[in-house]
């Protein structure tokens, strides 16, 4: 019995002490502190790197990608996209199943006169450091004719890329074929009608709700294959031109971003998702450093295996005596 006391005890230090931190460190907020940064129109999290998020600048900024720290705020790693023409207006960006990263050269400031447009695609490095990457480049059409879009989406599960096009009175989904060809103009056609002017969008990691934002309000749906369902409203912050959105890598989480130099990533419990265990998991933003919720948890979690360690090592001691 003593030696049973005596394993568990250690059991439950050991596993206190080497609990890893959680993704959820990175998901209470944060500001952007690159001056690179000055126009994020999306956002999308890492599930390669816990913590880290994806964005990108509007229009005008080159082939790049940052990646950020949602811990602190910084820039821990600038990509570079080779093998691509010169972009366009960026405005989307999301991470399909294989830890792929789709950029979407979809915007139109002429109000949809593009006769097309390109998703890029790129591996996720492994390593985060400023580095070039080649990228596939894939041709963009509409069944419908041009769209002025901001929104590209990953499904998790089956990699499908949709889009969402930008329309004052309500735009529509369009669904692209099941594998992109680099040969050939790839078609979207319209499967379900959106009842927003649609600024960026997100697929819960599991797939199951769809998450579209405008610049003052969102709503999410229940996927259901891509019959989409509406189930609510988003609780979207106020922001000075909100243009992007994404799931925590959990999924409890939504943070949402906006142009702007030094602009603010604000984080909310996702609608439907267990809420966070992070001090502001009731809808305010955190601030860098966040986490300490999870933080403290380990270290009551040490403390009880340090006593529990202590007591049964005393009695044994004494019986010994």
């Amino acid at each position: 019995m003593r030696r049973s006391f005596a394993v568990l005890a250690g059991a439950l230090l050991v596993g206190a002490l080497a609990v890893p931190a959680s993704a959820a460190e990175g998901d209470q907020g944060f500001t952007f502190k690159d001056p690179r940064i000055a126009e994020s129109s999306g956002l999308a999290a890492s599930r390669l790197h816990p913590g880290i998020y994806w964005t990108h600048n509007d229009s005008g900024d080159g082939p790049y990608i940052y990646a950020v720290d949602g811990r602190t705020g910084k820039t821990v790693a600038r990509i570079t996209l080779r093998g691509i023409g010169s972009p366009r207006d960026v405005e989307a960006i999301s991470i399909g199943p294989h830890n792929e990263i789709y950029l979407g050269d979809i915007g139109d400031n002429l109000g949809g006169k593009w006769p097309y447009v390109w998703i890029y695609r790129l591996p996720e490095p492994k390593e985060l450091r400023d580095r070039t990457v080649t990228a596939t480049q894939y041709v963009v059409k509409y069944a419908n004719g041009p769209r002025d879009a901001e929104s590209l989406i990953v499904h998790p599960r089956t990699g499908r890329v949709y889009i969402i096009d930008k329309k004052e009175d309500g735009g529509h989904l369009y669904e692209g074929p099941a594998t992109l060809s680099t040969s050939g103009a790839n078609v979207f056609e319209p499967v379900a009608p959106v009842d927003l002017w649609a600024t960026d969008a997100a697929f819960s990691p599991d797939g199951r709700q769809l998450a579209v934002r405008g610049y003052f309000g969102g709503i999410y749906y229940d996927w259901n294959g891509g019959r989409i369902k509406r189930e609510g409203r988003l609780d979207v912050p106020l922001q000075g031109q909100g243009e992007g959105v994404t799931y925590s890598a959990d999924g409890t989480r939504l943070l949402y971003s906006s142009e702007g130099a030094d602009s603010e990533v604000v984080a909310k419990d996702a609608p439907g998702r267990p809420a966070s265990k992070s001090p502001s998991a009731g809808g305010a933003s955190g601030t860098a450093g966040g986490g300490s919720g999870d933080s403290g948890l380990k270290v009551g979690a040490a403390v009880v295996a340090v006593g529990l360690v202590a007591l049964f090592g005393l009695r044994l001691v004494r019986r010994r005596g």
